[in-house]
């Protein structure tokens, strides 16, 4: 009786084999969403400040890490997470490593490699022991988590050998690094699918995935609201162009969750954590948008990258929605429907990509115009496709 009392209190991790089809949002992963999405906000000022081949390279290693560090804390605590102390204090920890990464991102030039490193090696240790110990207190999900713990020690040792090599070969390690860390779940699917449970990921993550976005979509917001700050005294030329950038944010959302929005995830332990994957190159997209708006406003006329970077995101952002309509459900009528609308945002993510490179100078006003007049001309696809069925169901 007294154990079971410990137990209670302490919370042991729930059991992969317990799902639960619908569960609610807690407010402690609603906050821990927050301190992540902070994180990224600091990486993104990261590559405002250096627009280069290296600041790219770096806000995307950190991206996807940090990424990394949410996904699985998620998941950890979606699949396992319980009403005890234990799953507290777990999420608690590990927004104090993240919270402590975002502090060494503000190091001096010479130091902060260092200084994230040892965040990310504990960020790295703790995610290890996350899953390694579940098998402690669930025998039969040991079998799954080792490649997990494998992956992640050999992804930790990779980045403890970082503090030792030169300049040329640290990026190296850390994208190996980042790849043994996103193995783990394709490796243990042929172990998984012994298991009499079907998985599938639960609403509840799928939300927080849109509820990741709309934080994220507030970050664009306010790297346009920091470029129409530059200027001291916005003359009527800045409020249109501010105006457009808002609208454009705004299509962008509509776009989004007119396509992702109360769809859920198919069947499929592989399907789910592809899914949750494809999301990335979504996300890296509006982080590279809001550095970008925060300098379009006035580095437009003298620096083609913004305008590269800035046409480029837009159509991942495009490329990656179609892509993830193929791990979602749709109802049978609407399959047909989704087909010529997934055709139609590729068409428009090349169009934006080759706008992005071509020779062709707008200026400002008239660009940013361009970009929204094509962004409505999807809005009116999706929403004529989506409208005529439901036309169809009243009829």
């Amino acid at each position: 009786m007294e154990r079971n009392k410990i137990n209670l209190w302490w919370g042991p991790p729930r059991k992969f084999s317990i799902q639960f089809e619908e569960r609610k949002i807690s407010w402690l992963e609603l906050f821990y969403d927050l301190v992540y999405v902070i994180a990224i906000s600091r990486i993104t000022q990261y590559l405002s400040i250096h627009p280069s081949l290296s600041g790219l390279l770096d806000y995307t290693y950190l991206f996807i890490m940090i990424f990394w560090g949410w996904l699985n804390g998620s998941l950890h605590h979606d699949i396992h997470g319980s009403r005890g102390l234990r799953t507290n204090l777990m999420t608690l920890w590990q927004m104090l490593i993240v919270a402590a990464l975002v502090v060494t991102l503000n190091s001096p030039p010479e130091t902060v490699i260092f200084n994230a490193t040892i965040a990310l090696m504990a960020m790295q240790l703790f995610i290890t022991y996350l899953w390694w110990s579940v098998g402690i207190y669930d025998k039969a999900h040991r079998r799954l988590n080792r490649p997990y713990t494998f992956c992640f020690l050999v992804s930790l040792a990779l980045l403890f050998l970082t503090l030792f090599v030169g300049p040329n070969n640290v990026r190296i390690l850390f994208y190996l690094s980042l790849l043994l860390n996103y193995l783990p779940p394709f490796l243990a699917d042929k172990a998984r699918r012994k298991e009499t449970t079907e998985f599938k990921l639960s609403s509840s993550m799928t939300e927080r995935l849109g509820l990741f976005s709309i934080i994220l979509f507030g970050e664009v917001v306010l790297g346009v609201i920091n470029g129409v700050g530059i200027n001291t005294v916005p003359g009527i030329g800045t409020w249109i162009n501010f105006g457009l950038s808002i609208l454009i944010v705004f299509a962008l959302w509509w776009i989004f969750f007119s396509m992702i929005a109360d769809r859920k995830c198919k069947s499929g332990f592989r399907t789910g954590n592809l899914m949750a994957i494809t999301f990335i190159p979504a996300f890296m997209a509006l982080g590279v948008l809001g550095a970008s708006f925060a300098q379009l406003f006035n580095g437009y006329e003298n620096a083609h990258w913004i305008k590269t970077a800035f046409g480029v995101a837009i159509g991942v952002f495009l490329f990656a929605i179609a892509r993830e309509t193929a791990f979602l459900e749709y109802p049978t009528p609407y399959q047909e429907k989704k087909r010529s609308i997934v055709l139609t945002l590729v068409c428009a993510g090349v169009f934006f990509v080759l706008l992005a490179i071509s020779p062709i100078h707008l200026s400002l006003p008239l660009y940013l115009l361009t970009v929204l007049g094509a962004l409505l001309a999807v809005i009116a696809v999706i929403s004529k496709s989506w409208l005529m069925l439901e036309l169809t169901k009243t009829d």
